[in-house]
């Protein structure tokens, strides 16, 4: 349930508020904005729901609680009615202007990885991504090259100033991505990984969840709950493709989920559809269908000669095709009130 706040509520009733909520066992999250304050209750079962409400309705400061019936709590947009903005060294992901991550699907080497990022920084994006650590279905492709690819993408952020996204695969690896990344990315495999989302949400840097390849929209707000739930507030969903009968496109980009996701909850929605499509020449079209859909920013995949990609490479744009698709991206993002 979230509790809503009279505006003459003083300090010294919220504290009263949340003394009186921990006392009674339950987690708080408080949403402060500009015009209410709102005090999310964690924990309370259906049961005592009702007296609790009877309850805190009485205080002289409290203009209304409100049930939430949504199996997602603190991601959802009842507790929280402000857009959440994630910040990342000085870029926010959520705001008026579109992010675009861009970077190859693997890292390859220190030269690939500099190189790219400045070719995509310069006509752009504002965050580098790239694989360190790489799940594949074949235990026979390429898995990427763990801690070096990390160095390599911090010398390349050294070099340009841009953050970095990368995924996680394992609960072990937590600790070490965390000491280079800027933003850690939890991969559709592993979107209910729960033991992984628990220990990302102990971490104080932000985490990009993508969605399940086959999960309900529901189930992946349910996932990002998680993280939320271990005070890990700075979540990015990433809608990325679902698996459909279609066969010609590697995924099913469900461009609906945007909006349903805005509505839904506060968090940040970025878009991916290099795998949302696994086709080079689908991936313009589809950005600009995602930014008209309300995407607050796009991950692209860009590699310098896609055809030697050791991961990914007909999916990947050239820093050529890149350069144009982000041209192009300007109008669009005009016509929704946002921009590039």
């Amino acid at each position: 349930m979230i509790i809503i706040l009279s505006p003459t509520a003083s300090k010294s009733d919220l504290d009263e508020l949340l003394t009186n909520l921990k006392d009674r066992g339950y987690g708080v999250h408080l949403s402060q904005g500009v015009e209410k304050t709102i005090v999310g209750v964690i924990g309370a079962h259906d049961e005592v729901k009702p007296m609790m409400a009877e309850q805190l309705s009485s205080l002289a400061y409290v203009e209304g609680v409100v049930p939430i019936l949504k199996p997602f709590k603190v991601v959802s947009r009842e507790f929280h009615p402000d857009k959440t903005i994630v910040r990342v060294r000085g870029v926010d992901i959520g705001g008026q202007k579109l992010v675009v991550m861009a970077g190859p699907c693997s890292i390859e080497s220190e030269e690939q990885t500099i190189q790219v990022a400045q070719a995509v920084q310069a006509v752009g994006a504002t965050i580098l991504r790239g694989g360190a650590f790489k799940p594949s279905t074949s235990p026979y492709s390429f898995h990427g090259l763990g801690e070096d690819a990390l160095k390599m993408m911090a010398a390349a952020r050294e070099v340009t100033g841009m953050p970095f996204i990368t995924e996680v695969m394992d609960t072990r690896d937590v600790e070490l991505v965390s000491k280079y990344a800027d933003i850690l990315q939890i991969g559709t495999r592993n979107m209910a990984n729960y033991s992984l989302l628990q220990e990302v949400g102990n971490v104080k840097k932000p985490v990009m969840l993508k969605r399940g390849m086959a999960s309900t929209i529901e189930e992946w707000l349910q996932a990002a709950e998680y993280i939320a739930n271990r005070g890990n507030y700075d979540i990015i969903l990433c809608e990325r493709g679902i698996r459909t009968f279609e066969t010609f496109t590697r995924n099913t980009f469900d461009v609906s989920a945007i909006p349903v996701v805005t509505g839904l909850s506060h968090l940040p929605i970025i878009a991916d559809p290099s795998h949302g499509t696994g086709r080079y020449q689908l991936v313009s079209p589809v950005s600009k269908a995602a930014i008209a859909a309300g995407a607050d920013g796009l991950m692209i995949e860009v590699h310098p000669n896609p055809a030697k990609a050791l991961k990914d490479g007909p999916q990947s744009l050239t820093p050529e095709n890149f350069s144009k698709m982000m041209s192009e991206l300007g109008n669009v993002a005009r016509a929704v009130g946002k921009y590039v």
